[in-house]
């Protein structure tokens, strides 16, 4: 599904991505996880066109989309949900779904993709006329991921989904993206409670400085306490 080969970019002179190489499978979830300043967001946003690259590939699905910007990697169905809360909080729930559209042509569709998304999130549905601000942390996140979804996106880039948010609101959170897996979306995370999220993934990515470091099945790289020594300062179980 996505492919990075190689890659090395940044902001400006200031090179944060060293060669960075790595392989996602379609309809998948890979975790990236490593210590702070490895260039784990910035992955993402080389991804999503946010930033330059100086060289190495980024392919989709075969095709080369190294300086794509961000509305030609939307328009391949790639969506990009980032840390933090996204919302417009005095928007109702349905008004910040339809600015998940507003670039679209095609409105109607987005209309009946709205109902659709609201079928998945029968939350968003129940209080769809309220304001966004008064949902839990937890409901806040699954109107982005939901917004993130009008679109049909192939492959959702999401950054830190569990911040901020208690610990039964983090599975839930989880347990969406796990349906999403399940209905065929590609997803690459990233998220600092390492163990709750290697648990739920297919994969996981290991960098530092800007590196791929170890790449593997989740299970594998959960077992292996070169992840929490090398990368997370201990034991990845004390991760969390």
């Amino acid at each position: 599904m996505l492919e990075l080969k190689n890659v090395t970019g940044g902001y400006g002179r200031i090179t944060i991505l060293n060669g960075t190489s790595f392989e996602i499978p379609k309809a998948s979830i890979t975790t990236i996880i490593g210590p702070n300043g490895a260039g784990k967001s910035t992955v993402f946003k080389a991804v999503f066109g946010l930033l330059s690259i100086h060289s190495g590939n980024i392919l989709l699905n075969g095709e080369d989309v190294t300086r794509k910007g961000p509305a030609e990697m939307i328009a391949r169905g790639v969506t990009y949900v980032p840390q933090g809360r996204n919302v417009v909080p005095q928007l109702s729930v349905l008004h910040n779904l339809e600015l998940g559209g507003i670039t679209a042509k095609d409105q109607s569709r987005v209309r009946r993709r709205i109902e659709e998304v609201m079928d998945q999130f029968p939350m968003l549905r129940e209080r769809k006329h309220q304001k966004a601000i008064e949902l839990s942390g937890g409901q806040q996140k699954q109107l982005e991921i939901a917004r993130a979804l009008l679109l049909d996106p192939r492959l959702m880039l999401i950054d830190e989904p569990s911040i901020g948010l208690s610990p039964n609101l983090v599975q839930e959170v989880f347990q969406t993206l796990t349906r999403l897996r399940d209905a065929g979306v590609t997803i690459l995370m990233v998220e600092q409670n390492a163990k709750a999220a290697l648990a739920m993934s297919d994969f996981g990515l290991v960098l530092e400085l800007g590196q791929t470091r170890m790449f593997g099945k989740a299970a594998t790289l959960m077992a292996d306490p070169r992840v929490g020594q090398l990368f997370l300062g201990g034991h990845i179980e004390d991760a969390a």
